[in-house]
């Protein structure tokens, strides 16, 4: 029931996105950090399970602060109004590796899988590996388990073919994304349900096998593997 508590406070700091309201409920603040990291400790033990690299990671870790970067943007409200936990081993948070991510904000909460916001290099990676590996690609994208969690792969698409491709390649839909994640929506009442977060394993079981198809060719191809910039 963490998550619920979680999510009644997001749903006020979304009403209420202001330093003074984020002072006179302080204690409340304090309260909710310690579920989150519950939350999160809970997400590192489930992923654990099936991925033991991520034994290493602490709550701190994989949280980020509740404090936006607003330099560059024209919305000046202080705060998020969603919590994100980004489990990504070996490498950690900042990485441009595939990883698992559960993001909760009252009304679109989900959990993910894959990259987003790649260099524009390490996409072509990734496709060449989908192209010369389509077979077993298509096994796993198309399996049944995988798509009663993840019926959609791939987001942003190209409008064409990207560099290097055919156009009428029979696959070419498979490659045309410039985000290769995957996300599964979860309701409010999701999180109403004992040990909620353990019961996401089966979800983790297909991330972890589309990760890891992902992730091979970014590991073996010598390029920095890291993001820079805030937490």
């Amino acid at each position: 029931m963490e998550v619920t508590e979680i999510l009644k406070f997001l749903k006020e700091i979304k009403k209420n996105n202001t330093r003074e309201w984020l002072s006179e409920n302080e204690k409340w603040y304090k309260e909710i950090r310690t579920l989150r990291d519950n939350v999160a400790q809970q997400f590192i033990d489930l992923i654990t399970k099936v991925d033991s690299r991520a034994s290493i990671f602490r709550p701190s870790d994989v949280t980020y602060r509740l404090m936006r970067d607003t330099r560059f943007s024209q919305d000046k409200t202080p705060y998020k109004t969603h919590i994100g936990i980004f489990v990504c081993p070996p490498l950690g948070k900042k990485s441009l590796l595939a990883g698992y991510y559960l993001h909760l904000e009252p009304g679109n909460s989900f959990i993910c899988g894959g990259n987003y916001c790649l260099p524009t290099k390490m996409l072509g990676l990734i496709r060449a590996d989908i192209r010369d590996n389509i077979e077993e690609y298509i096994e796993l994208v198309e399996g049944k388990e995988f798509k009663q969690f993840f019926p959609t792969v791939g987001m942003n698409p190209l409008k064409t073919a990207p560099k290097g491709f055919e156009k009428d390649w029979e696959y070419i839909d498979y490659v045309r994304p410039r985000e290769f994640g995957i996300e599964q929506h979860l309701p409010d009442s999701f999180f109403r349900k004992k040990d909620a977060i353990a019961q996401l394993l089966p979800q983790i079981e297909q991330i972890k096998k589309y990760n890891d198809f992902i992730n091979y060719s970014l590991e073996e191809s010598g390029l920095p593997l890291m993001r820079e910039g805030r937490k």
